[in-house]
């Protein structure tokens, strides 16, 4: 009944998925056209979790909390219970862009508790670690970008707050265009960042099963992922701008120069097989 449990909790997370692509969406779009599937999707997916909870506690005897994939499991489960009640009560649309990706990322973790058959051929392994690669340096990259028009923000605004002309930086853009760059690359950096991490963890867990989860490395990306996403929702959706919102962007771009050390041993994983 314990691979039944986990089966049902790797289907409620692909449903889960959808939410996920709900939030990526509305950072670019503005708009919820994909939040009534998504809501639906996240419906099902809250009522398979509870299966899988119910026959894992029946089977264990005891409470889901065995584990930290057991408890991972349930604190998304109490997460997605959250959401439905605030949604029920207050119709709270941002909220969806915040919470669907973590109880998605949770529910992922939790469903690695059991170990997969390894890669079907060489070739999918490769592929599969290089979009990994791909996907987190370009998140990098926009994230560079940021740090960068977050930077002549900073000093285009405290040129005009001075009145103090400098003939270089006449040249550089309107405040609200770099502010509005601050705001597109760091949604971009977040999405490709997203799709990095799923790969990555995705990638670990069949490579070396439940022991990724002591590396520290993976830790710290999970925790840079979660800045970023609550860098983006202030912006995107609380309407951080300006000074503070600069200063955030420098903030995550600092959090993820933390990363990028932590996985200076990439090598050596590339070349060890």
């Amino acid at each position: 009944m314990h691979e039944s449990s986990v089966f049902w909790l790797r289907v409620a997370a692909v449903l889960y998925s959808l939410g996920l692509l709900h939030s990526l969406y509305s950072l670019f779009a503005r708009r919820a056209h994909l939040l009534r599937p998504a809501l639906t999707a996240f419906v099902a997916a809250v009522t398979l979790h509870l299966v899988s909870l119910v026959e894992l506690t029946q089977a264990e005897g005891h409470p889901p909390i065995a584990n930290f994939y057991q408890t991972i499991s349930l604190c998304a489960f109490l997460f997605a219970l959250v959401f439905l009640y605030v949604w029920w009560r207050y119709q709270f649309v941002p909220l969806s862009v915040f919470l669907f990706p973590i109880i998605f990322v949770m529910t992922l973790v939790g469903a690695m508790e059991m170990p997969v058959a390894g890669w079907s051929t060489p070739r999918l392994r490769e592929g599969w670690l290089l979009t990994h690669i791909l996907s987190v340096l370009s998140g990098y990259a926009a994230l560079l970008l940021t740090a960068g028009a977050s930077f002549f923000y900073l000093i285009r605004e405290r040129q005009l707050k001075r009145k103090s002309p400098v003939a270089l930086m006449d040249r550089l853009p309107p405040l609200g265009t770099l502010d509005s760059l601050i705001t597109r690359s760091l949604s971009f950096a977040f999405v490709l960042l997203t799709l990095g991490m799923i790969t990555g963890l995705t990638w670990a867990f069949i490579e070396s099963g439940t022991r990724w989860v002591g590396d520290a490395r993976i830790h710290v990306a999970m925790i840079t992922w979660a800045l970023c996403l609550g860098g983006v929702f202030l912006r995107n959706m609380a309407g951080w701008r300006g000074r503070r919102a600069a200063m955030l962007s420098l903030a995550l771009v600092g959090c993820a120069a933390v990363t990028w050390a932590a996985h200076v041993g990439l090598r050596s994983v590339l070349l060890q097989k």
